[in-house]
């Protein structure tokens, strides 16, 4: 879990306006408020340094610019997801610097943070016969998705769902006809799951899983690259584990 309540430039940083205050040329929804500040930078360190790769405190410059990003009221599931897409993007195009701070997705997160505001100028201008009525129901989903992990009780990962859930409320909050951006932001928390799922499962019995696995792919192990061996395993094994804990599919492709 963070760091953030330890570290000594954490005080620099107190909040100088809520999610409801000062001006702004965007309405935010009242649900954005059921993030409070400590989480939302907190959700954010944790998705940086998780992508990341190893455990990198965030510099003075970082902080000023997550409490920029809150005082702005940029909903957490933009940022999110602004830092999983320069991952992505760098993961498939190595480059011979690493990203070493935050500030390296500043640019990202303004140009999805201008493509959500678009986007919430274009539904307010809309009248109700003009939005469909064939739409996906994304945020009767997202409800229905939350109301079963609520029902979740394993101690070892419930800290985990319960991040998944405040996110999945924010991104329902804020909800604005973009399917594909929200089925990025429930990806990026499913993935946030699904590695409480395989860090926080007890060895011994993730062990079992994955050598039952192992046994179920040997026929077919000689015919696969390793990678697409090691990707089907983990499908499996995340499978598995998802069923026993109960714990549904978030993507909109499940809708």
């Amino acid at each position: 879990m963070s760091t953030l309540a330890q570290h000594p430039l954490h005080k620099q940083f107190t909040p100088s306006c809520n999610f409801t205050g000062g001006p702004t040329s965007v309405r935010v929804r009242p649900g954005l408020r059921r993030l409070n500040y400590y989480n939302y930078f907190t959700e954010i360190e944790d998705t940086f340094v998780r992508r990341r790769g190893k455990h990198l405190l965030l510099s003075p410059i970082d902080w000023a610019m997550i409490e920029g990003w809150q005082e702005r009221r940029i909903p957490l599931h933009i940022v999110i997801r602004a830092i999983e897409s320069v991952f992505d993007g760098f993961e498939k195009n190595p480059r011979p610097r690493s990203i070493k701070g935050l500030l390296y997705c500043k640019e990202e997160v303004e140009a999805q943070f201008l493509e959500w505001t678009t986007m919430q100028a274009g539904k307010a201008s809309q009248e109700p016969s003009e939005m469909g009525s064939n739409a996906p129901d994304v945020v009767g989903h997202i409800e229905g998705v939350i109301e079963t992990l609520d029902k979740h009780t394993n101690p070892d990962i419930r800290e985990d769902i319960e991040r998944g859930i405040a996110r999945m409320r924010e991104l329902a909050d804020n909800y604005s006809d973009d399917l594909e951006m929200a089925d990025r932001a429930l990806s990026d928390i499913e993935s946030l799951l699904e590695h409480a799922l395989l860090t926080k499962t007890d060895q011994v019995r993730l062990a079992g899983y994955q050598k039952e696995i192992a046994s179920q792919l040997r026929p077919y192990k000689s015919e696969m690259t390793p990678e697409s061996y090691d990707q089907t395993a983990r499908v499996m094994l995340l499978k598995r584990l998802r069923e026993e804990e109960g714990i549904p599919r978030l993507s909109l492709f499940y809708l």
